[in-house]
């Protein structure tokens, strides 16, 4: 495990850099245009940034993000 050591500042940023990702990945993953194979690699991905979000940032915006499951599955 690899510590990280960030100011009040650092970590809003880190937050909302995460935030932004999430919300244009939760946009494609909606999109019907995209192929299943891809959405379930940006899925993946999206997991994976909710991992790191939920370390920096407070129950009640995690709750907001909480990841779903991909449509026929």
């Amino acid at each position: 495990m690899i510590g990280l050591l960030v100011n009040d500042i650092e970590q809003q940023e880190i937050e909302y850099l995460i935030k932004r990702e999430l919300e244009e990945l939760l946009m494609d993953l909606d999109d019907n245009r995209i192929d299943r194979m891809v959405k379930v690699a940006m899925f993946k991905r999206y997991r994976i940034l909710f991992q790191l979000f939920r370390r920096v940032a407070n129950e009640k915006e995690c709750l907001k993000y909480m990841p779903k499951k991909i449509k026929n599955k």
